[in-house]
């Protein structure tokens, strides 16, 4: 079942690749001076072979634009020096010790003393209702990571308190099931200095093994990529009228940065989103959401990268789509509630996402699209259960938890 991850340099010869007799097919993440600039998949025979001139035609059906616009950007752009801010790493972790051990050790390589000998940025770990001290006994023992504990179970409970102990001018979030590319720091920095006003940064997500029909469905489904392209979001995306309701374009919770005054200021994370097991998503759109209402831009930038881990198992996967659904609609009725003017918008777009999800199935049965039915088939239940007053509950549940933990 596994598809083999290749990383190729197109400035260098490419090589030969050759499949095992296990391996069902390749997953090509395409670089160009070390900048990602495509990902391809494509499913082949056992103990394939394909030849660097096969491979050059695969490159180039993929990404043969893309190489002349990046030729084009070194010519015209040339690189900007800007003093970097300071900057805050937070990943909120919960009882995920080999996950979190994993993160820890790509951003350590990062954090690279400068000239003065002082960490590059600040590492804090926010473990958040945890159930033993696997974690914290972890942390202690690394150089230059810090450790705080949050009692109340929720991950924007977790986010929140990070947000109030970080020092830095930017504040990174990491889920602790993503591994940072060796070009993670210079693509956030890059994003910030092309983007001095902006209020938010997301970057590429691509998948860090391939071993599971389940991994490899949900990166055929689109996985969290959202491509190869730096993108600038403000408040008009030209042909998308119901931008900036589709909070979804703009990137993925497991890899985003903020200005820190410019969280503080909006209020930082809504606690009843992300809410762990009865609402476990829609904290990312809603900040995503906010930062573009309260008139900052937003930047994706594809050199800010991550490799994320994705669920092995499709039940887990199933679990997911699921989710994906029910944070969408609670994200759109907290907003619906908190943003008056956006109604219309907001309605037209559950209209929207209702056909969407309907479409897609559609699609499925005439064999189009890559997802199996039951994924469908639970994002769009999970998008009903949302619709029909998880939010509220979910503010209950959140003013229960805090008079028990106070």
């Amino acid at each position: 079942m596994p598809y083999i991850i290749t990383e190729i340099e197109v400035t260098q010869p490419l090589p030969t690749l050759l499949l095992s007799e296990s391996d069902t097919g390749i997953a090509l993440i395409v670089r160009r001076k070390d900048k990602p600039i495509g990902f391809l998949m494509q499913a082949l025979p056992a103990k394939s072979a394909i030849a660097p001139e096969e491979l050059a035609q695969l490159i180039t059906k993929e990404v043969g634009f893309k190489l002349l616009q990046e030729s084009l950007r070194d010519e015209l752009f040339p690189p900007t020096n800007q003093l970097p801010p300071s900057l805050t790493v937070a990943i909120c972790t919960k009882d995920r010790t080999e996950n979190l051990a994993r993160c820890l050790k790509s951003l350590l390589k990062l954090q690279k003393p400068n000239s003065e000998g002082s960490p590059r940025f600040e590492i804090l770990v926010v473990d958040n209702a945890p159930s033993d001290e696997q974690t914290k006994a972890l942390v202690t023992s690394l150089q230059n990571v810090y450790y705080v504990q949050e009692p109340k179970p929720g991950l924007d409970f977790a986010r929140n308190r990070a947000l109030k102990e970080a020092r830095g001018e930017l504040l990174a979030f990491l889920d602790d099931d993503v591994v940072v590319d060796r070009n993670w720091l210079d693509g956030l920095m890059e994003a910030r200095t092309e983007n001095l006003d902006a209020a938010a940064f997301t970057g590429l997500v691509l998948p860090y093994e391939l071993v599971t029909e389940a991994q490899i469905l949900f990166e055929q489904g689109g996985g969290f990529r959202r491509g190869f392209d730096k993108i600038r979001y403000g408040q008009i995306l030209p042909g998308n009228p119901l931008h900036p309701c589709g909070a979804g374009i703009f990137g993925a919770g497991c890899n985003m940065a903020f200005r820190r005054e410019i969280l503080l200021k909006l209020g930082g994370f809504d606690e009843a989103l992300d809410t762990g097991a009865p609402l476990p998503g829609g904290g990312d759109l809603d900040i995503f959401y906010r930062v573009i209402r309260a008139g900052y831009p937003l930047v994706y930038e594809p050199q800010y990268l991550v490799f994320h881990q994705h669920r092995r198992e499709k039940e887990k996967l199933r679990r997911q789509y699921w989710s994906w659904g029910l944070g969408f609609m609670a994200f759109v009725v907290k907003s619906y509630q908190s943003d008056p003017p956006q109604r219309s918008q907001l309605r037209r777009i559950v209209l929207w996402w209702f056909k969407n999800q309907l479409r897609q199935l559609q699609e499925r049965l005439r064999g189009r699209h890559p997802l199996p039915v039951p994924m469908l088939l639970s994002e769009l239940w999970g998008g009903i259960v949302g619709l029909l007053g998880e939010y509220p509950r979910s503010l209950k549940r959140i003013e229960q938890i805090q008079r028990q933990i106070s």
